[in-house]
């Protein structure tokens, strides 16, 4: 009698046990793949799932969230033979998780090596300026290119994004050389075109000068023959306006040198007519 209750408890245990593996909940978000003696036998999808224990096994738990991938930098050669360094995060969901898991051996590192290869015959058609500033006809083109194969494993591609594109530090010195070298030049074009124009108004204020100075001179001359005539008519004489004029100029040089800082003593003939008279020399007579 002992022996039989312990067979039935054992029994009971082994009911339960047995009911208990039987029983699978899944959580939202996720897919859990059950294989069947090995092989693929069904997917189960979110809430309470029933299996046959020891017959069925929940062989992959796969989740049903969006994915993101991180895409490893790595150096691309341009068409025009530039080095630049590019990576790319992309966003994938699993809709077949079936093809997932039985498909590819690893789908992450599937789709990052997917991604790095397009990505490197992409940017490898396009020159440096074009790499650089086409980020959205890149990721337009690589979303086209890997699309169509991470669909044969059961996983849709919600987006890809190039994360940054950049020359190699080697070219970036390169390129920031050539930039400072075209800002100096540009200086130098700079100061030489101010200096053509300083030059240019000095050129223009010298020749105003002269214009003016020569113009001072007319009047100065219209001035003096002006004069020698009004003291010519009121002297009723041919030499003493000459003389007059003469004397009023070597009196006026005579006083400015007087004044003068380097003069010490200035010493006037006594006849300052006949010393007139002798500049003009022997043009008086006549």
């Amino acid at each position: 009698m002992i022996e039989f209750g312990s067979v039935l408890i054992v029994l009971i245990i082994f009911v339960v046990f047995t009911i208990f593996k039987g029983v699978r909940m899944v959580s939202q978000g996720e897919k859990w793949i059950v294989q069947r003696l090995g092989k693929y036998h069904q997917t189960l999808e979110p809430g309470l799932n029933f299996i046959i224990p020891y017959v069925d096994s929940v062989a992959y738990k796969v989740t049903t969230k969006d994915i993101v991938l991180d895409v490893p930098s790595q150096e691309v050669i341009t068409r025009d033979n530039v080095v630049i360094i590019a990576n790319a995060v992309a966003y994938i969901n699993i809709v077949q998780p079936a093809h997932a898991v039985y498909g590819i051996e690893d789908y992450e590192h599937g789709i990052r090596n997917l991604v790095q290869t397009s990505l490197r015959s992409i940017i490898g058609e396009m020159d440096l300026d074009n790499a650089l500033s086409s980020r959205d006809q890149i990721k337009a083109q690589l979303k086209h290119a890997i699309s169509d194969d991470i669909s044969d494993w059961g996983i849709t591609l919600k987006t890809v994004e190039i994360q940054d594109i950049k020359p190699s530090p080697t070219m970036q010195m390169a390129m920031e050389e050539q930039a400072a070298a075209e800002r100096q030049r540009r200086a130098m074009v700079t100061r030489a075109d101010g200096q053509k124009q300083a030059a240019i108004l000095e050129a223009d204020g010298r020749l105003e000068a002269s214009r003016r100075d020569a113009e001072a001179q007319v009047v100065l001359a219209r001035g003096s023959e002006e004069s020698i005539r009004l003291i010519s008519s009121a002297m009723d004489g041919k030499e003493m306006p000459v003389v007059y004029l003469l004397g009023e100029q070597y009196i006026k040089a005579m006083n400015e040198m007087a004044q003068s800082d380097n003069a010490k003593t200035v010493v006037l003939p006594a006849d300052i007519l006949n010393t007139v008279k002798g500049l003009v020399g022997d043009k008086l007579k006549s």
